[in-house]
């Protein structure tokens, strides 16, 4: 199988199944929120403050528990169903760093909108996403049961037809709609990734056995 990883759908599936994801830190974001607000408030060093502490910490664990085990359940049930599972190789630290500041060269001192707050909110989806721990624990999982998981090349997954094979960034129309310039098959754009990514993933399977 080829696995498309998204922000909106956690996966897309070359065998054509959408998994919407499940935003634990998203959702509890106005708990949180709320908690934080009420720490500000307390004295430092007051029984008060500390039980506030106690529920911020608390927030973050159960935040932190959901995603792992819809990581660990999803990542099970994968390696279970499946003997060969290509994910795209995402390098994701470089994927959530901070865009470079641009300065702005008529005022000294000030910078040019880099569309920092955009990029902070995609980086925070991806965190919540989880997409580390779930490729971290489909690949041991996979180790351990004898599976294999291909990491395949992700240029051009997003913008190539998985019928025709023709690249145009044109492609994608939306973040949902894949229809190609060429020979216009169309299909939801994460399920036409993951065609892709199946195919990528088979030709390095193919190239390691000649090899």
């Amino acid at each position: 199988i080829g696995i498309d990883l998204g922000v909106v759908n956690q996966i897309a599936t070359s065998d054509g199944e959408m998994r919407k994801g499940k935003h634990f830190g998203a959702n509890a974001q106005k708990n949180l929120a709320r908690a934080q607000r009420h720490l500000a408030t307390k004295q430092r060093g007051s029984n008060r403050r500390r039980r506030q502490v106690d529920e911020v910490v608390r927030l973050h664990r159960n935040i932190k528990n959901q995603r792992s085990d819809a990581a660990h359940k999803l990542s099970r049930q994968l390696v279970n169903d499946y003997d060969f599972i290509a994910i795209e190789d995402l390098k994701i630290n470089n994927m959530v760093r901070a865009p470079k500041g641009k300065p702005d060269p008529e005022q000294p001192g000030a910078f040019l909108p880099n569309g920092a707050s955009r990029k902070a909110e995609l980086n925070r989806s991806i965190h919540d996403a989880g997409w580390g721990q779930f490729v971290f624990l489909l690949s041991y999982k996979a180790e351990s049961a004898g599976r294999t998981v291909g990491g395949v090349n992700p240029r051009h997954t997003s913008q190539a037809c998985a019928e025709c094979h023709h690249v145009d960034a044109g492609n994608r129309v939306n973040q949902e709609e894949f229809r190609c310039l060429k020979c216009g098959h169309c299909d939801f754009a994460d399920i036409n990734a993951a065609r892709n990514i199946l195919r990528a993933g088979r030709a390095l399977q193919a190239s390691a056995c000649d090899g």
